[in-house]
């Protein structure tokens, strides 16, 4: 990446829009862009208590300001929170403003998505935090499971 002089890099060189994310879970999701953009926050909010504060910066670092705020966690918690994948579900319906009938795919939408928004190494230190179940939802992204290192 070259030498960094003090300055963020720019939003281009992060490379993804706040709208053509909330676009994208939209599609994915099938839900109107408003409700994308509620469960967006709501998913990223869930996952900054899952994974280490360290690794949310990483990965807030990698996006728009409108989504990394979701995941610069509460000042004090450093530790994350261990559950599995329905847990996490159950968690994001319970969020204000969520239908909780579209969490799941929500979820799933919003984790796709953000695999595609930050680079490989980023999203794969913040998978390695989760259980093997959230592995099957986020997986069926590029066909033929790219986890292998490129």
């Amino acid at each position: 990446m070259g030498m960094r002089r003090g300055h963020p890099p720019s939003r281009e060189a992060v490379g993804v829009e706040y709208q053509d994310f909330i676009n994208a879970v939209a599609m994915r999701a099938k839900v109107s862009t408003d409700e994308a953009a509620t469960l967006t926050g709501a998913t990223l909010a869930v996952l900054a208590d899952r994974i280490s504060a360290g690794q949310a910066e990483d990965l807030a670092y990698q996006l728009p300001d409108e989504l990394a705020d979701h995941l610069r966690t509460p000042l004090g918690r450093e530790r994350a929170t261990s559950f599995g994948f329905e847990e996490f579900v159950r968690r994001v319906g319970d969020r204000p403003n969520v239908d909780r009938a579209h969490a799941d795919a929500g979820v799933r939408a919003v984790l796709t998505t953000l695999r595609e928004a930050v680079t490989r190494d980023e999203f794969e230190n913040a998978a390695n935090q989760l259980s093997k179940d959230f592995w099957q939802v986020i997986e069926p992204v590029g066909a033929g499971g790219g986890r292998s290192k490129r």
